[in-house]
């Protein structure tokens, strides 16, 4: 019993042509490169389980790269059909192989504000008027507020900075200590 017919991928003479040069081009990343030996092998045979086997791929990554080049293909033909140069075309088609965006938003703090806190961190607590001999995290978002580094943090999210891109047993402590004397 045969199962339903694999669709198939269509490619023009230019886009093989193109694909064939991403595929030999050693600046491309290896993710590219096997995306497009999906698709030159998919245009050869639109069995699925032959090529994933082929390629050592599964056939969900198969499929997945076919059905994205298959969304892709109406917007590839116009750009072909309009007269578009090689490195444009090559841009779109890259943009078709690249990855999807991925979940969750946009990170809350920017790397400038993350160092102005650890900055804060690094100096004596008496530099900015405090009456306490070590930084706690709650002194710390306090202190980022103040200063207009970030108009809102709590303490979690301060304790986590700090904590990140250390040892687990640092050499020294990343809070400022009070000098003797």
């Amino acid at each position: 019993m045969s199962g339903p017919r694999p669709a198939s991928l269509t490619l023009s003479e230019r886009q093989r042509s193109l694909l064939e040069h991403l595929g030999r081009c050693q600046a491309v990343s290896v993710r590219l490169a096997r995306r497009v030996a999906v698709l030159l092998a998919l245009a050869d045979d639109p069995c699925l389980e032959r090529v994933a086997s082929g390629l050592r791929l599964t056939r969900v990554s198969v499929r997945l790269w076919r059905d994205r080049w298959l969304d892709a293909a109406g917007r590839l033909r116009a750009a072909e059909a309009g007269g578009r140069s090689d490195p444009e075309l090559l841009g779109l088609i890259e943009a078709a192989l690249d990855d999807a965006p991925r979940p969750g938003g946009p990170a809350t703090f920017s790397p400038e504000q993350i160092v102005g806190i650890v900055a804060v961190a690094c100096e004596p607590p008496e530099k900015s008027g405090r009456p306490i001999s070590h930084w706690t995290a709650r002194e710390l978002a306090d202190e980022a507020k103040r200063r207009k580094i970030v108009s809102d943090i709590s303490p979690r999210t301060v304790s986590r900075f700090l904590k990140t891109g250390r040892s687990p047993a640092p050499s020294q402590p990343l809070l400022a200590q009070r000098q003797p004397g």
